[in-house]
């Protein structure tokens, strides 16, 4: 007799439709799960340490070239590709790649950002997405499982066609209230942060955006909202797709027949649900260095600016509509102000920048003294030619306001583009909503292509389609090696350690360990290296260890410096993954009391097979969390590159999924 199904989220239920070898028809937190990938999505900055890995597995070819996308948006910009040996490099090297292989979808220097020009012609609902990105997360938009992971394991994806997931628990966040016009999913998402706080309730949880409010958001409401799911901490973000979704589907070209439209069970075992009430939701700002440290606008108007920039992935059409507009009313009784190096525009993809030429929005913005750059992440990342100063303020409607993000010393406060354009006027921070109460909404619709989109077409949800297989009972395993015992000296931290902390985004062109060694924590700790050369060093650091973005470097840069194993009360799931996958030991131990003795210099020892830490001193002993049998594995392997030469295309069942 078959077994009745459990209740299952969206996230379980797109993973049990693509999960491999199930014994029952459900799928639930924890399980350990082989899954056929329908795409792999990379950047030139990415590239360049996927191609290390790719170079390791022997450049075995690609599993579908039809399915693996290139874009070449992190690092360039026409200064910089033409004066910049590092990006000529990174762009060759994604180039010959390209092809290489024959792929499909490569798009090069200044014509898209990766994750505009993929949701807006690409991703379907009900898809499994893995990206070399931290922003991945935006494909939930549209209902895609959609994670960020590190090269190594996109690169495995990338060959096999496949990879291994934990099932993540998940949360709900209920939207009630209908917004006011103008503001829009940054201001939503920054709201969500401000009341749930980064890296707390969905770290390293998938988090399902529902309520009634919903249903009215559009698709590029729903990609900003699922963008940030990244500073929120979560593995991923995503909306069930509906009617919205379907008419932007039935507007693409192609790409739009394969859509799934999974909903979660009445019953769906969220951990918890969390309200966030729209009702007179105004603009929000989060200031440095945290995009969770969030107020409303109004308690940050008549702060002077030195910059403001509206661009990066985050920043859909939509935004970039409706500042023009705003820009419009805000010099109607101005005269024309002069180009600005402090003023920037830069659109998301080709495509927009022509609708914007059309719809003369980028006269509104030229006149209020904004340049216009070519589609790349630009300022975002700070390290192409266009950066901010040591000291500098700036407005921006990017998703990350890090120490240093915009360039060495930068102070970057997040708004909606929106707020940026209406604080440009006077470079003061500035409430849009005096200039938004005065837009034409119907001319707002048009200019988005809206005003003639015909009646939803009609959707038909489905159930996956879960083909059981008996349990084995003779699981091929992996080695069995003695575990390693380390002893070293700690280099303590606190919480929410990013990666662009770990290793700056400006050396993350650098493959060599010893390289990127050197450069660990150049910004905020300039002597880590030098100290951790000194002496075997253990890190030592609080919650959210790792968070931000995917960048496989970081624990490439601990390594180079010489770390001999991480301990954390918690870790970003990207960088776990990165640490399984290059086999750098860590720990998670829970107990405070560890926290209070493991001081900065104290000696440790670790037991790294018994999951137990020595603090020498004080002779207590502590347990760390157990970790999954396919971590063990990999570890024990060696990291992710010498598992797959061993095992070849069935690693992962081999090694436990």
């Amino acid at each position: 007799m078959a077994a009745a199904r459990k209740p299952m989220t969206l996230t379980q239920k797109i993973l049990a439709q693509h999960a491999r070898g199930l014994t029952r028809p459900w799928v639930q937190a924890g399980d350990i799960l082989l899954v056929r990938v329908d795409w792999t999505i990379a950047s030139e900055l990415a590239w360049n340490g996927m191609d290390r890995t790719y170079q390791a597995l022997g450049r075995p070819g690609i599993y579908d070239k039809r399915r693996f996308f290139l874009a070449v948006d992190h690092t360039v910009d026409p200064v910089t590709l033409a004066k910049d040996p590092r990006a000529q490099k990174l762009t060759q090297l994604s180039r010959d790649f390209a092809q290489e292989a024959g792929i499909r979808h490569f798009y090069d220097a200044n014509q898209t950002i990766l994750h505009t020009k993929f949701y807006r012609d690409l991703v379907q609902p009900g898809q499994v997405v893995l990206g070399a990105d931290s922003h991945t997360s935006s494909h939930g938009g549209l209902g895609a499982f959609a994670i960020g992971l590190g090269g190594a394991d996109v690169t495995a994806a990338m060959v096999l066609g496949q990879s291994w997931i934990e099932v993540p628990e998940a949360i709900s966040v209920e939207y009630r209230g209908a917004l006011p016009f103008g503001i829009g999913g940054k201001d939503v998402i920054l709201k969500t942060l401000g009341e749930l706080g980064r890296n707390t309730v969905a770290l390293e949880r998938s988090v399902e955006y529902r309520g009634d409010a919903v249903r009215v958001f559009s698709t590029d409401t729903r990609f900003t909202i699922a963008n940030m799911t990244a500073e929120f901490g979560g593995l991923n973000g995503i909306f069930e797709a509906d009617e919205v979704v379907a008419t932007w589907l039935a507007h693409r070209r192609d790409e739009n027949l394969d859509a799934q439209y999974f909903r979660a069970d009445p019953e769906a075992p969220y951990v918890a649900s969390y309200p966030i009430d729209l009702f007179q939701l105004g603009p929000q700002v989060a200031k440095p260095f945290s995009p969770d440290n969030v107020m409303p606008v109004e308690a940050a108007i008549g702060m002077p600016l030195d910059g403001c920039f509206i661009g990066a992935c985050t920043t859909t059409e939509e935004e970039l509509v409706l500042a023009a507009l705003t820009l419009e009313r805000a010099f109607r009784n101005r005269d024309a102000a002069p180009a600005s190096p402090k003023k920037l525009v830069v659109p998301g993809d080709l495509s927009i920048q022509e609708r914007m030429r059309q719809g003369g929005l980028w006269e509104i913005y030229q006149r209020a003294g904004f340049r216009i750059g070519p589609p790349g992440c630009s300022m975002c990342l700070g390290v192409a030619s266009e950066k901010a100063l040591p000291g500098e303020v700036w407005l921006s409607s990017q998703n990350r306001n890090y120490p240093n993000r915009m360039g060495a010393g930068s102070l970057a406060w997040l708004a909606s583009a929106a707020t940026v354009a209406a604080s440009a006027a006077d470079m003061k921070v500035q409430d849009p909503r005096v200039f938004l109460s005065e837009i034409d909404q119907d001319r707002y619709a048009r200019l988005l292509f809206r005003h003639s989109q015909g009646l939803a077409p009609e959707i038909r949800v489905c159930e996956p389609e879960i083909r059981t297989e008996p349990e084995q009972t003779h699981r091929a395993e992996g080695p069995h090696k003695t575990g390693r015992v380390i002893s070293g000296r700690v280099q303590r931290f606190g919480d929410h350690v990013d990666t662009d902390a770990i290793i700056p985004g400006e050396f993350c062109h650098l493959t060599q360990l010893s390289e990127l060694g050197t450069h660990a924590f150049h910004h905020v700790r300039p002597e880590f290296h030098s100290r951790a050369q000194q002496g075997q060093t253990v890190v030592v650091a609080g919650e959210g260890w790792g968070s931000g973005s995917s960048r496989e470097q970081a624990v490439w840069a601990l390594i180079g410096a010489g770390i001999q194993a991480v301990i954390a009360k918690s870790y970003a799931f990207i960088h776990k993954r990165n640490l399984v996958n290059e086999a750098l030991p860590y720990l998670v131990v829970a107990d405070e009391a560890f926290f209070e003795l493991a001081k900065e210099n104290e000696a440790l020892v670790l037991d790294l097979a018994n999951g137990e830490v020595k603090h020498v001193p004080s002779g207590r002993s502590f347990r760390a969390q157990q970790p999954s049998a396919i971590v063990k594995a990999l570890q024990q392997e060696g990291g992710l590159v010498p598992a797959i030469q061993k095992h070849g295309a069935r690693v992962f069942e081999i090694l436990g999924a």
